[in-house]
């Protein structure tokens, strides 16, 4: 069954380390049937169970699947396969729309931010037993948060926004529960759930965001949390709106249990109003991360929410890293109290481009998604030749595996790299390489 491979080991532990490490190496491909527990426990001369315990722990990691009398299997994407791998390298001369990145152009200088945060720490350092959150950026938080409709709550802050996530994931949920993402979606997050244990189950989106039809099927299947993206989706560039926020609170309301998330990573850099869907179940967060504004090197996000989730958030924080280091939090609380970022001039940068090259890619045809953002979502009818023919024209773009589930194919082009000289050219490469693609909702 496996080959010349031979998985080793007396205890659970073992088992399982010996075959992560196939895994890992490429001697257990994705999609490999494993053992039935008893054939494998006569082979090693050890007890079912211990088989068994081995199997779960490998489930729980995000190795392997499992399918009750259909066997076990190795994920055709374990936890430990990065999707940031599944990318291209532009050819010689030719240019990255593949990244996601901002335009370094755009963020602002942080040399007088860090400045005045080294200043303060050396009139008064923090050191152990400070608060974990400075009372300045929780109050400009907090400020921000009550005047875009948030309801009120603790503030917590974490290294970015993924991190926030995977706190609030661990605060409510156990390995085998099932998490309700977006489809296409955040690759980093499609990566996290499994690597914690947890189910992901896809939740089609259009341009106003998660389809409540979808999120209500999610959530009577059994989905225990649901992660929103409140503006500038990634890979599409959705945003909810005011009439899908109506539409889905009512639905989110029915299951007041469920655990809501809502990344509001584009905050202070889009032009569209948040619709926020706190509240609407008993516990949730909205977060706040610096990356897309000020540069991902600022490894920063604020996070609110219930009272029993920040605190258990808070609470774990403490037994591991203890805090963000102040020194990031007092120049992120510098930056906002300034108002160092222009964020008209930003999303009108970013709007002016992705919006041309929306417009471009329709005219010749393809069904391009852009609603907010520094992301244009294309769908393709073959992803693998679409990629490939758009390398040949000297342009990189993103393959849609690496944020997709089971929605279709498609592209993602950053056009944070681009000038507007440069939108005609690429909207004529993409309907070259893909030819014209159905128009409509993006499931």
């Amino acid at each position: 069954m496996l080959g010349e491979y031979r998985i080793e080991g007396r205890r659970a532990a073992e088992i399982a380390a010996s075959v992560e490490r196939a895994v890992s190496s490429g001697e257990l491909p994705p999609g490999q049937l494993l053992p039935p527990l008893r054939e494998l426990a006569g082979d090693l001369g050890v007890n079912p169970n211990t088989v068994a315990a081995a199997y779960r722990t490998l489930r729980d990691r995000g190795v392997i699947e499992t399918a009750g009398r259909r066997g076990s299997r190795v994920r055709q994407r374990p936890a430990s396969t990065w999707r940031e791998l599944i990318r291209v390298e532009p050819p010689e001369g030719g240019r990255d729309i593949a990244t996601g990145n901002p335009d370094p152009a755009l963020l602002p200088p942080l040399g007088d931010a860090l400045a005045a945060a080294a200043a303060r720490h050396a009139e008064c350092p923090a050191l152990y037993g400070a608060p974990d959150i400075t009372p300045e950026l929780a109050g400009l938080a907090r400020a921000a948060f009550d005047a875009e409709g948030v309801p009120d709550g603790p503030v917590a802050v974490t290294s970015g926004a993924l991190d926030a996530i995977e706190r609030v994931l661990a605060a409510h949920l156990r390995p085998g529960d099932t998490v309700a993402v977006e489809d296409p979606g955040w690759g980093s997050l499609l990566d996290l759930v499994p690597a914690l244990g947890l189910r992901a189950v896809p939740v089609a989106v259009d341009d106003d965001g998660p389809l409540p039809g979808a999120v209500e099927e999610a959530l009577r299947h059994g989905a225990r949390a649901l992660v929103v993206t409140t503006r500038g989706q990634n890979p599409t560039g959705a945003a909810v709106s005011p009439a899908r926020a109506r539409e889905l609170r009512p639905v989110l309301a029915a299951h007041p249990r469920t655990l809501l998330i809502e990344d509001d990573h584009l905050h202070g850099i889009t032009e569209l109003p948040l619709c926020p869907l706190a509240g609407a179940t008993e516990h949730w967060v909205l977060i706040r991360a610096t990356a897309k504004g000020y540069g991902p090197d600022l490894r920063l996000a604020v996070v609110t929410g219930d009272a029993v989730t920040v605190d258990r958030v808070r609470g774990r924080q403490r037994l591991g890293p203890g805090w963000v280091s102040h020194l990031l939090q007092d120049t992120v609380a510098y930056l906002w109290r300034t108002g160092a970022l222009d964020s008209r001039a930003v999303s009108g940068s970013y709007g002016a481009r992705r919006d041309a090259l929306v417009r471009a890619l329709r005219a010749r045809g393809l069904a391009a998604h852009g609603r907010t953002g520094m992301n244009v979502w294309v769908p393709v009818p073959d992803e693998t030749g679409a990629v490939a023919r758009m390398l040949r024209a000297g342009w990189a773009v993103a393959p849609g595996t690496r944020f997709r589930l089971a929605s279709p194919p498609g592209v993602r082009l950053t056009v944070s790299p681009l000038t507007l000289d440069d939108i005609e050219p690429v909207a004529d490469a993409m309907a070259s390489a893909t030819g014209s693609a159905p128009r409509g909702r993006l499931d």
